[in-house]
């Protein structure tokens, strides 16, 4: 039989708005889900299927006692995520992470939403702001936000939408690479979800190589900014050769650090330096190379890529790219259960919030989702506490940022990835020295601190969850 409520209507088919979609209609709740690729691409999107992952195949650390996104993971499993479920369904070896295969995530995720009996599909590019009739909408539109759409929301918000440039890394296949000069090892043998402890190929450099690799990158060609010129990076993904930009040393002590790996080929000799590539499918082969996002060239990427030992010879399978990311001023725009203050009934959700990776970006179109159908019950929308991993980011995003009094008019909020740093200090008094442990001070404190949170988080969202 027909629902006779009135849908919810999400527009975005990306990781926010699939999450949102699903849990409204989990709530028993009609929803139309509105996804223009299908009918207009976007510069980085492949395919046109539901959540797809368009930069890294990691959704990053899935430790839940002692790792701010092992959280908020955790959190959202206990909340029903799709987009967890789906991502544990088809996780490949990643270390201590949850990595994925991309098109088998994307897939699962495209069909549970396509045979979700309240929610219909419809490919089309929605160019303005929802038509009032649809009185309960979530934009979850994501960093590529079709312009039309864009300056509609600049011109119902009155504020520009601010952009940073995102960078995606190359792929290679597995089939390629020189294994008698690279080897398997996760980074001090950690074994993390569906892993061995040798989840990861590396590639190993000497000093002299390290050097001329840096002396390469910055000399290589790069994308020019044309109309996106000044527009500035977001530090969570910054191309390679711009961290090279930034010291010698820098990707050293970044993604090429040495440390907790041991050359299988040369036990007794250290490397100066190492490149990590991560399993990309579940076939393992394909292969993405760990933190290197970049804006070179095409043919700039082939070839500095190539002087990596062990890649001389590496098949591309993709490379890298720069796109652009848009997101809105959310703590002076959205009120705390992400409405639009100027307009009743009308959420955002996503990147598009100024919130930034993967599961960040899906939690927060759960929460939309949650709170749109509590909205249509005739309901409260029920926040998460503060000392949860979403709570904190739903915090930060809605007004916890810091306001910058010395240049009035300068937007200080900027795109935020989970981090320790968003939750409530603990009580005073809660970290304790263990019994018979005579230096407690520095990384060990640290570590106590944050699992302290990490459970306070865990069980303060089940004790949400209950009373929903």
């Amino acid at each position: 039989m027909k629902s006779t409520v009135s849908p919810i209507h999400v527009v975005g088919g990306g990781l926010a708005g699939s999450e949102a979609a699903w849990q409204a209609a989990q709530a028993g709740v009609p929803v139309v889900l509105h996804e223009m690729r299908g009918v207009r691409g976007t510069d980085a999107h492949k395919t046109d299927g539901l959540a797809e992952l368009v930069c890294s195949n990691s959704f990053r650390s899935d430790d839940a006692t002692a790792n701010a996104v092992g959280v908020i993971h955790a959190e959202m499993r206990l909340a029903g995520s799709l987009i967890m479920t789906c991502a544990d369904k088809h996780q490949v070896p990643a270390g201590g992470a949850l990595a994925v295969d991309r098109d088998g995530f994307s897939e699962a995720v495209s069909d549970a939403i396509e045979a979700h009996p309240l929610i219909t599909v419809v490919r089309e590019e929605i160019t303005g702001l929802p038509p009032k009739d649809w009185d309960l909408t979530i934009v979850a539109t994501g960093p590529l936000t079709s312009p039309d759409l864009a300056e509609a929301i600049r011109a119902e918000t009155g504020a520009d939408a601010l952009a940073f440039f995102d960078a995606i890394a190359p792929i290679i296949h597995r089939e390629s690479l020189d294994m008698d000069i690279c080897w398997y090892q996760s980074r001090y043998d950690k074994v993390g979800p569906g892993g061995t402890g040798k989840d990861y190929i590396n590639c190993p450099m000497d000093e002299a190589q390290y050097n001329a690799f840096i002396d390469a990158l910055i000399a290589g060609d790069t994308v020019g900014f044309k109309e996106w010129e000044g527009t500035p990076y977001f530090d969570g993904c910054l191309p390679i050769e711009v961290m090279a930009e930034r010291g010698r040393e820098t990707l050293r002590h970044g993604p090429m650090k040495p440390m907790g790996l041991t050359n299988a080929h040369n036990p007794t000799v250290k490397p100066y330096a190492v490149v990590q590539l991560r399993q990309d499918n579940a076939l393992g082969t394909l292969y993405n190379m760990v933190g290197f996002q970049t804006k070179l060239r095409y043919g700039a990427q082939s070839d500095v890529f190539r002087m990596i030992p062990g890649l001389e010879n590496a098949e591309f399978a993709r490379l890298g790219g720069l796109h652009r990311n848009t997101y809105i001023n959310s703590p002076v725009l959205l009120d705390p259960s992400l409405t639009l203050k100027s307009r009743p009934g009308l959420r955002f959700a996503g990147q598009i919030t100024g919130c930034e990776g993967y599961v960040e970006s899906a939690s927060i179109g759960l929460l939309a989702g949650r709170f749109a159908a509590a909205e249509r019950k005739g309901q409260m929308p029920s926040l998460p506490p503060e000392t949860t991993a979403m709570g904190s980011l739903l915090n930060h995003i809605t007004g916890g940022h810091i306001v910058n009094d010395e240049e009035p008019g300068k937007r200080s909020f900027q795109p935020m990835n989970i981090n320790f740093g968003l939750f409530p200090d603990l009580a005073p008094g809660s970290i304790v020295k263990p019994e018979g442990v005579k230096r407690f001070r520095g990384k060990d404190k640290t570590i106590m601190k944050r699992q302290l949170v990490a459970a306070r988080a865990l069980a303060d969202c089940k004790a949400w969850l209950a009373r929903e």
